[in-house]
């Protein structure tokens, strides 16, 4: 089995962990027909044709990742009808549909929800690790400071540059200056719209060679649910189990305030087995877990990139 790791699975991951937590599992159904409007005025509302009705009611259906209200529904005919402001709800975004989608009848824990909470996981990581990329520029002579625009370094590991010859040898550059902050219209760019950051180098190779940078930034968010943990956030594949456990203690924080306004004799049987409180047991022990994770790839990238000596000219 081909194993990926794109935002789509990881979604899917955290769902199937937090299905152990709740008491109720979604309920589903499939589109029969293609939806290829955006929208669903009064005048001429969306007709949504299910494969099934029996579990559909007024609320919240979820299509991919767009959520929508159902204003009404046919038992005899399969359809639901969708309210005016039920397109791209809850702040989703409206698109198109294929025939045969799975449509999940108010989930639990919608995707764009879980897209999110996997989108701050990562942004939580950023106090602890970093990503690692690249850059490169030409060594001019009668040039000794160079810029980068928005690529937002936060610390620089190591400078090196390509020797001569077949050795094929990148040379480390002991001293240099980083400035993260430079004026962005000394270096052609422009102020308040460029991040422009420079580094001065204080050795000086061979002109017309490439000078390599390595740095640490960080890791940028999902945009869209194909893209390859990796090579998007540019943390390694065995951080991805610390962004899906961030996000799951995330979500579970909220399953006890969702319960708080039930009142009827099914929630107080429902309490008397599991009593309000009862999640944040499992919040508890899955943060611990994160924690553990987290310290665990700190400690590994700490090995990989060790604190480098240079020198600098101030």
């Amino acid at each position: 089995m081909t194993t990926t790791n794109t935002l789509a699975d990881m979604i899917d991951e955290v769902l199937s962990n937090l299905s152990g937590y709740t008491l109720n599992q979604d309920r589903s159904t499939y589109l029969k027909t293609a939806i290829t409007t955006l929208t669903s005025p009064s005048s001429s509302p969306l007709i949504v044709s299910l494969g099934s009705t029996d579990s559909v009611g007024k609320g919240t259906i979820e299509i991919d990742e767009e959520l929508m209200w159902v204003d009404s529904y046919d038992r005899i005919g399969n359809t639901a009808t969708i309210a005016p402001y039920g397109r791209g709800y809850l702040g989703t975004d409206a698109d198109t549909h294929i025939a045969d989608s799975k449509v999940t009848i108010s989930p639990t824990f919608p995707k764009f929800i879980v897209k999110r909470a996997i989108n701050d996981s990562i942004q939580g990581m950023c106090a602890n690790i970093f990503a690692v990329k690249q850059a490169s520029f030409t060594f001019k002579a009668a040039v000794s400071t160079y810029a980068f625009a928005n690529l937002n370094i936060k610390n620089i590991l190591t400078v090196t540059w390509q020797s001569i010859g077949p050795s094929k040898e990148w040379v480390p550059i002991r001293r240099w200056d980083f400035d993260p902050s430079a004026n962005a219209e000394a270096f052609g760019y422009v102020t308040g719209t460029d991040q422009v950051q420079t580094i001065t180098l204080g050795d000086a190779p061979t002109p017309g060679r490439t000078v390599k940078i390595v740095y640490a930034t960080n890791p940028p968010s999902f945009t869209t649910s194909t893209q390859d943990f990796s090579t998007q956030t540019g943390l390694p594949n065995s951080c991805k189990d610390v962004a899906i456990l961030g996000a799951s203690y995330r979500l579970l924080t909220y399953m006890d305030p969702a319960r708080a306004t039930m009142v009827s004799p099914q929630a107080d049987e429902t309490d008397s087995k599991r009593p309000y409180g009862a999640s944040q047991t499992a919040v508890k022990q899955i943060f611990a877990l994160y924690q553990q994770r987290l310290s665990e790839e700190m400690k590994a990238q700490q090995a990989n990139f060790p604190a480098r000596v240079h020198y600098s000219r101030r």
